[in-house]
């Protein structure tokens, strides 16, 4: 068994590895590949990005399960699984936009233990855990400040085709009392932003293990909360500042 502290050295050297090999191999030209949609796309950083890491954990932990975005898939003979998004916003990556990032989290038992962000143009490595101050660059971000909704930005991603519907209706609830809407198309950076306070609540319907479990565990790491709620058939995951996030989960149940 290893302890938190080694599990997070080890989180934090691979996405900050996996993230520098992306930005090396965009530098070098990509070929884009489209997924379910047009602004659902991979290429091959995200693939060799994902390779690499997955390679480290096989290494050092070769007992724990492994989930990628990518199509990486290993059962966990230890009850402990590494969720992994090589490149997390991946349209903003090869559009030349700078908000994009590697994340990976460890969780066991559906709850992430810790996560580990690396953002390579600023050079900002996020670690932190329910249990594990959240830091960025070895420094501590928190605590979150406590506001409410009026007095927060919160930031999401919908495609246009959910704006309307009873998605769209509760979407439409759920931001309707913030003070400003980002929508920047990373959810681990914006994540890892509102763990430090540049953001006050994430608010997003359908999301995929690895764009929620990495960040979701900073923002608890910096004192926030995360909470999932299931509304006109989605399930929605917000997290943030407290008050926040039940003025949120308030607005999309209130039919």
């Amino acid at each position: 068994m290893t302890d938190l502290a080694e599990d997070a050295a080890l989180a934090a050297d691979v996405v900050r590895e996996a993230g520098l090999l992306a930005r090396e191999l965009r530098a070098s030209g990509l070929r884009v590949d489209t997924k379910t949609s047009i602004s659902d796309v991979v290429t091959a950083a995200d693939h060799a990005a994902e390779r690499l890491v997955v390679d480290h954990l096989s290494t050092w932990r070769p007992d724990d399960g492994v989930l990628g975005e990518e199509g990486t898939e290993r059962p966990s003979s230890s009850g402990r699984t590494w969720v992994i998004d090589p490149v997390d916003g991946t349209y903003n990556f090869v559009s030349g936009l700078t908000w994009w990032c590697s994340a990976i989290a460890l969780v066991v038992d559906g709850d992430p233990l810790l996560g580990a962000v690396y953002h390579p143009h600023e050079d900002a490595l996020y670690v932190g855990g329910p249990d594990l101050p959240t830091t960025r660059n070895g420094e501590p971000v928190g605590p979150i400040a406590d506001v409410d909704l009026a007095h927060a930005c919160a930031t999401t991603y919908l495609h246009p085709p959910f704006l309307g519907g009873e998605v769209g209706d509760a979407f439409a609830r759920a931001v309707r009392g913030a003070a400003t809407l980002r929508m920047l198309g990373s959810g681990s950076l914006d994540l890892a932003a509102v763990a430090q306070g540049q953001l006050g609540v994430f608010v997003q319907h359908s999301v995929a293990p690895w764009d929620w479990f990495p960040s979701s565990a900073l923002v608890r790491g910096a004192g926030g909360v995360a909470r999932r709620t299931t509304v006109a058939g989605v399930e929605w995951s917000v997290a943030g500042a407290p008050t926040a996030v039940s003025e949120v989960c308030a607005a999309l149940e209130d039919r």
